[in-house]
């Protein structure tokens, strides 16, 4: 499992350094606060998805997933997993590192929404 306390200073910096936002507190109301606005939102994503390889479908767009740093990161952490010190994701087919090594998943799957009928 990924550590929790480094996934938030990760995404703490990508606040800071790309979004261009100091919060303060890893649970604070990023929406409450109106640190995180629509338009950020949409950069936040795409933040994630490069630092991270975590692709967010529209099924994952629920507020309460990135209310905060804390609520991000927890996230973030159901999408991927560190495989001999590197970030792998979790996804269909195998694991792939972010070098684009194949490596086995001990969760394979577990970061899978399941289907709502």
């Amino acid at each position: 499992m990924v550590e929790a306390s480094a996934l938030e200073a990760r995404i703490r910096q990508i606040f800071r350094d790309k979004l261009k936002v100091d919060v303060p507190r890893v649970d604070t109301d990023l929406f409450e606060t109106a640190a995180l606005d629509s338009m950020m939102f949409v950069e936040l994503l795409v933040h994630l998805e490069r630092e991270f390889g975590v692709a967010v479908t529209l099924e994952d767009i629920e507020f309460d997933h990135f209310k905060s740093i804390e609520r991000i990161a927890e996230f973030v952490a159901g999408r991927v997993v560190w495989v001999d010190g590197q970030l792998g994701i979790v996804g269909g087919g195998p694991l792939r590192t972010r070098r684009g090594n194949e490596a086995e998943s001990p969760r394979a799957g577990s970061g899978r929404r399941e289907e709502r009928t």
